[in-house]
């Protein structure tokens, strides 16, 4: 039986620290992308985000080859979602401890080491000070 993934996030400019978090997610099984809607976004992020609309962003996502599924939310959290989906598994990134985890009391949860340099927020930051 195929493990069924689950990890969220804005993913606004796609970058290497997310395609490594995807590429893991995708070697533990069926991954899932639970993706922020723009509401969701600009009230987490700030009025100026996102950069891409959630349309855009899905379609980037879909591209992937580790990415099977994505579902766009509205909420600020994924919780209702992931009761709804049912994962094996949720993957977040080393900035979260397991049990700061959205849905870590409906199933395992499992922590990515975030690769240091690689944010959204620092990419814009670095555009915006050039």
């Amino acid at each position: 039986m195929m493990v069924r993934v689950f990890t969220n996030g804005c993913f606004d400019i796609l970058h290497k620290g997310h395609i490594e978090l995807l590429a893991y997610c995708k070697s533990l099984g069926r991954v899932t992308v639970g993706l922020n809607s723009d509401e969701s976004v600009k009230r987490l992020k700030g009025v100026s985000r996102p950069i891409n609309t959630a349309e855009d962003r899905k379609r980037i996502l879909e591209a992937l080859r580790y990415v099977d599924e994505v579902v766009i939310f509205q909420e600020d959290t994924p919780y209702d979602l992931i009761k709804e989906l049912k994962p094996d598994l949720i993957v977040k990134g080393g900035d979260y401890a397991p049990n700061e985890v959205i849905g870590n009391d409906l199933c395992e949860v499992r922590i990515f080491n975030t690769l240091a340099g690689y944010s959204t927020t620092s990419f814009i930051n670095r555009i915006i000070s050039k």
